[in-house]
């Protein structure tokens, strides 16, 4: 099990807030802390603990650079919201400003970050591509000539341990209530519109409630009819032994990931390699993600039947709300790493980086990753239950883009201007006919 920095509850529970954020994870923890400090009564319930399941388990990467378009805006924002938090909590949440940089040799990916920093320029977000030369200046010396890159120097990294546990201590010296180990079991509603939660130790009355459950947000919705398409992805990561600063930010290669651990190793992986453990509600999916399975995304995934076909977060079982719900069964979800990835992800960086020679592995992990069919993020409310929002789906971005994600909800929730435009997170994309478009980047 991963350890993530500890956070204390608020000792006596109450049964009332203006909003009930359900998932402490980096999206919870972001939207519980911008909406405290805006006066906002809020109560932050997570089935386990803060930061436990994916938002502790990522690779610590914050970046701009090679996302979708339509999210890039957001990751812009969040980056500017990283570089402020650490001076408004003081707590230091891991991040370092060093930029990060991507090597390749494959003539694809060059074209491809091409067309990207030309898209990119025009809503003002600034990268540079490398030649050879310069790419293999940068890179760490002895490995392979490359043939170019794209360096983004204003990206940067942080660190999973800590970010989220920040966050929710931010959200607690704001005012916001605190409940770990609280499992939200399901929506209380009252003339037709949200009116709180039904939780493990009782119900908290409120008239808002934002769903930020990451891998298990999808089986929360369906319990009310709610249909929010997403697969969970079974990603696997790991930390390195201390090794030679070869890398101070973060460093993409050939099948390898890298970042800089303040603790003097690498966090590792090997980029859109993972399992899909099949389950009814992702079966019932599958049409959606037909495309992707397809392209390149879907070569780099394996099957297997397993365990959360019947209790998992994509089960398909419902429950009552006075008896014990599928989220206390499972406090934090811990799925086993893929060994194979492992050793993958392993032997490819010292193939690249010599000096990395001796390089092992000292602690390996998985985590489920939220993933929506067009890999875009839902932050949006439900027509059908007034009152009630979803910022989940971050398919492996939530991490980077929590900050900015927080801020965007707690405009929605307040019924302040956002700070830009919403509809290409809204769920009702995967309802109105809207053409489920092919994900440009992961």
């Amino acid at each position: 099990m991963l350890r993530v920095e500890e956070v204390y509850d608020t000792p006596e529970f109450s049964g009332t807030a203006d909003v009930i954020v359900i998932g402490a994870g980096i999206v919870g923890t972001s939207t519980a802390y911008e909406l405290a400090r805006r006066g906002v009564s809020v109560a932050l319930v997570d089935k386990g603990i803060v930061g436990g399941e994916q938002s502790g388990r990522n690779w610590g990467w914050v970046r701009q650079q090679n996302r979708d378009i339509f999210e890039l805006p957001l990751a812009m924002r969040s980056l500017r919201r990283w570089s402020e938090l650490r001076d408004e909590i003081q707590i230091d949440l891991g991040f370092r400003r060093e930029g990060i940089l991507y090597a390749s040799s494959d003539a694809k990916s060059i074209a491809q970050w091409e067309a990207w920093c030309r898209r990119a320029s025009e809503v003002g977000f600034v990268s540079h591509m490398l030649s050879s030369a310069e790419v293999n200046s940068r890179a760490p010396r002895g490995g392979p000539q490359y043939a170019g890159g794209v360096w983004s120097p204003t990206d940067g990294r942080a660190e999973p341990s800590r970010a989220a546990p920040a966050l929710a201590e931010g959200a607690r010296r704001n005012g916001a209530l605190l409940y770990q180990n609280c499992a939200a079991r399901g929506l209380e509603l009252s003339a037709g519109r949200v009116s709180g939660v039904w939780t493990e130790r009782g119900l908290i009355k409120a008239s808002t409630v934002v769903c930020a459950g990451g891998a298990w947000s999808s089986r929360f919705c369906k319990r009310h009819g709610i249909e929010l398409p997403a697969v969970n992805v079974i990603g696997t990561a790991m930390r390195t032994s201390a090794a030679a600063d070869v890398v101070n930010g973060c460093f993409s290669g050939p099948g390898f990931a890298l970042r800089r651990r303040l603790d003097g190793g690498y966090t590792l992986a090997v980029p859109g390699f993972g399992r899909i453990d099949l389950a009814p509600l992702g079966v019932k999916n599958a049409l959606r993600y037909y495309r992707n399975y397809r392209n390149d995304i879907g070569k780099k995934l394996k099957y297997r039947l397993a365990k959360p076909w019947f209790e998992g977060p994509e089960a398909s079982a419902n429950w009552q709300f006075d008896q014990i719900s599928p989220f206390e069964r499972c406090r934090v979800l811990d799925p086993k790493p893929d060994l194979e990835f492992v050793k993958l992800a392993l032997d490819n960086v010292k193939r690249a980086i010599p000096q990395l020679s001796d390089l092992r592995v000292v602690h390996a992990w998985a985590g489920a990753i939220d993933t929506t069919p067009d890999l875009i993020p839902v932050i949006s409310d439900v027509a059908t239950f007034p009152g009630f929002y979803v910022a989940t789906g971050f398919s492996g971005h939530g991490f980077a883009l929590g900050p900015a994600a927080g801020e965007l909800v707690a405009d929605m929730v307040t019924g302040a201007e956002p700070m830009m435009d919403t509809s290409p997170y809204r769920l009702s994309r995967f309802t109105d006919g809207t053409p489920i478009k092919v994900p440009e980047m992961m």
